[in-house]
């Protein structure tokens, strides 16, 4: 069943941030995850939602998304996320 992770995301540094998204697509690869969303916040239509951009990648299933998450190569990458931006990561499995 397919499983999509969900970032909310408060960007902090620009640049730090370009760079880091850069780097994101070679990680989904081995996973055969796919980048379906980035986004930046278009329309609020209910409730409230503070972040500036929205990332959302689909995965075979949960297997996959917790390799992926936890893979070294991923893992390399995660302290230049937490300089460029506060982020969210949510994982949902699809019914």
């Amino acid at each position: 069943m397919p499983a999509y992770v969900i970032g909310n995301i408060t960007v902090k540094d620009p640049e730090k941030w370009a760079e880091y998204r850069s780097l994101v697509p070679a990680t989904l690869i081995p996973w055969s995850a796919k980048l379906v969303l980035r986004g930046k916040e278009a329309k609020v239509l209910s409730g409230q939602y503070c972040h500036t951009d929205t990332v959302v990648i689909r995965f075979p299933d949960t297997d996959s998304v917790a390799g992926w998450h936890n893979s070294p190569a991923y893992q390399a990458i995660v302290p230049l996320r937490t300089q460029a931006a506060d982020v969210d990561l949510v994982s949902f499995e699809a019914d």
